[in-house]
């Protein structure tokens, strides 16, 4: 008796390490693709961090039901967009734009062309703030370049049509502000 509980007690320890070592996998194969989700939204590399061990928060809390989850990519993008959803609706839009424009500041570019490309990415940023939400949401997670249609459906709870038309719409609405917005110049 006592050996078969010692053997069960290993299984139990080699499952647990198991679960360790597959946390550490997901941590190591998705952190940046969360970090960019997030960034996306909240244009704060330390709101961003943030998000992204929350996300892992989660994965701890329900690694029991991990097995069942069909498509871990899709289920971590989504919990990272609501976290950094719900945590963008306590930031003031002024200061995503101050602390998201202060790091595009770079070495080895000089300061009147970083300055310019500032004041663009501004522009598009309030821009894109001003788009409805839906069009802007899908135009947050296309710019990440890793969600596929389909991925951006099942995160935004919508069909794979509505969010093509969404990502059209956006793109196009974009473009004529932006348009518009230079020929005022």
């Amino acid at each position: 008796m006592a050996s078969f509980e010692g053997y069960s007690l290993a299984l139990a320890s080699m499952e647990i390490a198991r679960s360790e070592v597959d946390l550490a996998a997901l941590v190591e194969t998705y952190s940046a693709l969360l970090f960019r989700v997030a960034h996306s939204v909240l244009r704060s590399r330390t709101e961003a961090e943030d998000v992204v061990q929350d996300a892992f928060v989660r994965v701890l809390e329900h690694r029991r039901s991990l097995p069942e989850i069909r498509d871990m990519r899709v289920w971590l993008v989504r919990i990272a967009w609501n976290l950094a959803l719900d945590r963008r609706r306590r930031i003031r839009p002024e200061q995503l734009d101050e602390v998201f424009i202060g790091t595009l500041a770079a070495n080895s570019v000089p300061a009147d062309k970083a300055l310019d490309e500032a004041q663009r990415m501004h522009a598009v940023l309030r821009e894109m703030e001003r788009l409805p939400k839906g069009e802007r949401h899908v135009l947050l997670l296309s710019a990440i370049e890793e969600l596929e249609t389909a991925e951006m459906a099942e995160v935004l709870g919508r069909s794979e049509s509505a969010v093509r038309a969404l990502l059209f719409r956006a793109r196009t609405r974009l473009r004529e502000r932006l348009e518009k917005g230079e020929h005022r110049r």
